[in-house]
């Protein structure tokens, strides 16, 4: 067992440890939501957003928490309006419009951290880097999980009625517009908590996969919530070991391992795997409903 706690003896990775747990259990947790609403696309949009913002909070006040906080917030918000106004203007779509938005604050986001104030290693914004978190950002992340995991408890009914019956949810008397809002700023949060761990790059994979990996063993809302944030923090935790012992980098493995759970969920699972379903005896009437529609 020493080999198991040996990476504990370090106060980095103590903090890097409580840190996977805060930011798994949310990413995962608030994932569902994201997959139930298809908003992967939109999610990697604003995760990549986020980088002008990061580089002018940086210019302005270094690399302070709370600067990269408001910094990140006001740089996605600028392109999911804009990608809005632009699509309600012009003939263009509204996934077109968030997708050239983001490539260009992305380019931006690259060109202005060379006039940072602090030395900033861009790597550090790409792809994290979970052993150098401080206590300034485990608090941030407590901060950031406690208002999404209430928020999102909270609004529990109305915002799957939204989800899955907008029109019904608009006759309930639910603002359906502010609560797709409310979803798309969880996410910001919840990718900004995540950027030290696995940075702008890869902050959609610590959202989406876990939510992915329970969509394929499980019909149950419930299930999926609660086991996203299961499947997130045993993935971020087993990730960071992973690094220490391989000494790789904390990111890549992080989501390489969520990864890894997602494909043995996809070959797998009990009821949509591919193998398991090529493996299980079909039924006499399947067959025939087979033959049937073959012949149509």
């Amino acid at each position: 067992m020493n080999w198991l706690l040996e990476p504990f003896q370090y106060e980095f990775m103590q903090r890097a440890f409580l840190a996977c747990v805060l930011i798994g259990l949310t990413n995962g947790f608030l994932g569902a939501f994201v997959v139930i609403r298809r908003m992967a696309l939109t999610a990697d949009a604003l995760s990549h957003s986020l980088l002008p913002g990061l580089a002018l909070a940086a210019i302005a006040v270094g690399l302070n928490p709370v600067g990269l906080l408001l910094g990140g917030l006001a740089a996605a918000a600028i392109v999911a309006l804009g990608g809005q106004m632009i699509a309600r203007s012009s003939r263009i779509k509204d996934e077109t419009a968030i997708a050239s938005l983001y490539v260009i604050a992305f380019a931006l986001g690259i060109v202005l951290i060379k006039y940072a104030r602090v030395k900033v290693d861009l790597d550090s914004f790409l792809f994290g880097n979970i052993l150098g978190v401080a206590d300034s950002d485990i608090w941030t992340s407590l901060a950031i999980s406690a208002v999404t995991l209430v928020t999102l408890l909270a609004l529990q009914r109305p915002l799957l009625l939204t989800l899955f019956e907008a029109s019904v949810a608009r006759t309930q008397g639910i603002r359906v517009n502010a609560i797709l809002t409310t979803l798309i700023l969880l996410i910001v949060l919840a990718m900004l908590s995540s950027l030290q761990a696995v940075g702008v790059l890869l902050s959609l994979g610590l959202l989406i996969l876990p939510a992915a990996t329970m969509y394929l063993l499980s019909d149950s809302y419930q299930a999926m919530s609660w086991g996203g944030a299961t499947i997130g923090v045993s993935g971020a935790v087993i990730g960071l070991m992973v690094s220490f012992w391989a000494n790789i980098p904390s990111g890549p493995a992080i989501i390489m391992v969520l990864g890894c759970g997602f494909l043995l969920a996809y070959l797998f699972s009990p009821k949509y795997g591919i193998v398991t379903r090529a493996l299980r005896p079909r039924h006499l009437h399947e067959e025939s409903l087979q033959r049937w529609e073959d012949g149509k």
